[in-house]
């Protein structure tokens, strides 16, 4: 059901969602977060489709800032509940003329009282988010380089600015390479890396964070070579003194990984969408330390280009 408010206040939404629970026994007391998405420089109804689908996994107040068509002060909402709202409850805010700049003032009315406070950037990624006015207010702040004209000039911002509490789809997407690299360096007898090799997508925020987490972990010099054809990571080869380390997945879903000693085995691996990458980090509340190290330490010469 999605209820349209056209020229309205917080203060009108408010009643009328309460209104709506009586009426469609709209359950709120299993939410355990507010998220609110900043879609002002995003397609708004994807990322609200996105965050439907992470919201099966975990039940949440969903508040969506975007961009309004009228000139004068107006603000013009929707409430989405039941079927047009996954298991969450979707508050849509499209603000005019001096509305806009002012998230705060109209996200704080509509706040779950005692819920951890989740902001999400779904494009446009902005400088210094931390000290924003939805940054302030949030205990995890998400963004998402995918997309950005210039990856690398983007990270080196954000590493600038860090905050505990920021993270990065592009560093989620890298959650289960990581692990496979590292169960797979564990099984060699000696575990010193001298080069890595990464083949992916031409500008890959998810390549760069991945050759500065290698570089930090392991001390080796990091290559990418970037391919206009693909989509997404493609093979990442570790050079060890027992022989090369790989994991390849040339078809986006199954890879190979290959070690000296060992037959290849193929696993599942597709490319993670962007419901699944979100869901993973509305799982924790807590800061993720290894993605700020990892951001601490890039620089624009972190992975060479071949």
């Amino acid at each position: 059901m999605i209820i349209e408010m056209p020229d309205t206040t917080t203060g009108e939404i408010n009643k009328r969602l309460v209104e709506s629970r009586k009426d469609g026994g709209v359950i709120t007391l299993a939410r355990v977060m507010t998220l609110v998405i900043d879609a002002s420089d995003a397609d708004a109804e994807q990322a609200i489709a996105s965050a439907n689908v992470a919201s099966r996994e975990h039940p949440c107040r969903i508040i969506v800032i975007a961009t309004g068509a009228a000139d004068e002060a107006r603000l013009d909402a929707e409430i989405r509940v039941g079927g047009d709202a996954g298991a969450s409850e979707v508050i849509v805010l499209r603000a005019s003329g001096p509305q806009l700049g002012h998230e705060d003032t109209l996200v704080t009315p509509l706040l779950l009282p005692d819920a951890p406070i989740v902001v999400w950037w779904p494009a446009g990624v902005p400088h210094d988010m931390s000290s924003r006015a939805l940054g302030k207010m949030a205990q995890r702040r998400i963004t998402d380089t995918k997309g950005e004209p210039d990856p690398a000039g983007t990270l080196l911002s954000l590493a600038r600015c860090y905050r505990p509490g920021d993270t990065d789809l592009a560093w989620t997407r890298l959650t289960r390479w990581r692990a496979l690299l590292a169960a797979a360096l564990e099984q060699v007898r000696i575990p010193e890396v001298s080069r890595a090799r990464i083949h992916g997508d031409t500008n890959s925020p998810s390549i760069l964070l991945l050759g500065s987490w290698l570089k930090q972990a392991l001390g080796c010099e990091v290559e990418a070579q970037y391919d206009d054809s693909v989509a997404a990571l493609q093979e990442i080869t570790l050079e060890t003194p027992s022989g090369p380390i790989s994991i390849s997945r040339p078809d986006g879903h199954n890879a190979t990984i290959r070690q000296p000693g060992q037959p290849d085995h193929v696993i599942a691996l597709p490319a993670r969408s962007l419901e699944e990458a979100l869901a993973e980090e509305l799982r924790r509340l807590d800061a993720d330390a290894i993605y700020g190290e990892v951001l601490a330490a890039f620089t624009a010469d972190t992975v060479v280009s071949l």
